[in-house]
């Protein structure tokens, strides 16, 4: 395990088992102005996760130990660090499946190593909370939203959301009775730069309808050919 002495940019954990793969990923991420550790097995990572608190894991899915997905799961139970999973290229699958266990983003192998700094530079400059004042909590029915803590209720009873769950959440419920494309929704909670498969938005929706209500309608709407919109209470 290896850690970088960068600034206090933002902390940043590599996993991937090919070593000089991880080591060139963590020079750029150095270069840029993070603090960087590297690990190469899946009960590492998940150590130190625990240990080092990152902002940002690039987890690959291909880990001894345990895999990429059973990683990202055990990481979701105690971290809300942005995760941006390296999947091989074609393997949709495993994509969706880590989307689902709560990873925020991937990029496919062979990548650019300049763009998946982009990509970490991307999660890290979105917003912890979306309210920059305190905001009275959004109720929508029985969904209560809370931006100042990040939190989502329905009947009173926490959502386990991630945070890019909770960022479309709150995009969308700040404009309750306009449709956002998947483009507008990407410029909002990824990055207006953010260059990739659009229907990462459909996956990030559909999870995020499952943990609302067992109704996939009844929170958020499809609106055929254009995009998704707050459901009318």
């Amino acid at each position: 395990m290896n850690f970088g002495t960068g600034s206090s940019t933002g902390r940043v954990l590599v996993v991937d088992d090919e070593k000089p793969l991880a080591r060139m990923v963590a020079t750029y991420l150095e270069r840029a102005g993070y603090e960087v550790t590297t690990t190469h097995t899946g009960p590492d990572a998940v150590q130190a996760a625990r240990t080092h608190d990152p902002d940002v894991i690039v987890l690959d899915l291909g880990l001894p130990g345990l895999d990429g997905i059973e990683v990202c799961r055990r990481v979701r139970a105690f971290s809300e660090c942005y995760v941006l999973m390296l999947t091989a290229r074609g393997n949709e699958p495993d994509r969706l499946q880590g989307l689902a266990v709560g990873a925020d983003d991937y990029i496919t192998k062979p990548f650019s190593v300049r763009e998946l700094v982009a990509r970490v530079g991307a999660v890290m400059r979105r917003p912890r909370t979306t309210a920059t004042v305190p905001e009275p909590a959004r109720a929508f029915g029985s969904l209560v939203i809370d931006l100042v803590a990040h939190e989502a209720h329905v009947d009173g009873k926490p959502v386990g959301l991630t945070p890019t769950e909770f960022d479309l959440l709150a995009a969308l419920s700040g404009r309750p009775y306009q449709v956002f494309s998947r483009r507008q929704l990407i410029d909002i909670v990824w990055d207006p730069g953010w260059v990739g498969d659009e229907r990462l938005v459909d996956v990030h929706i559909g999870n995020l309808r499952r943990k609302l209500d067992e109704n996939p309608g009844r929170y958020v709407d499809t609106v055929r050919g254009v995009g998704y919109r707050m459901a009318e209470q």
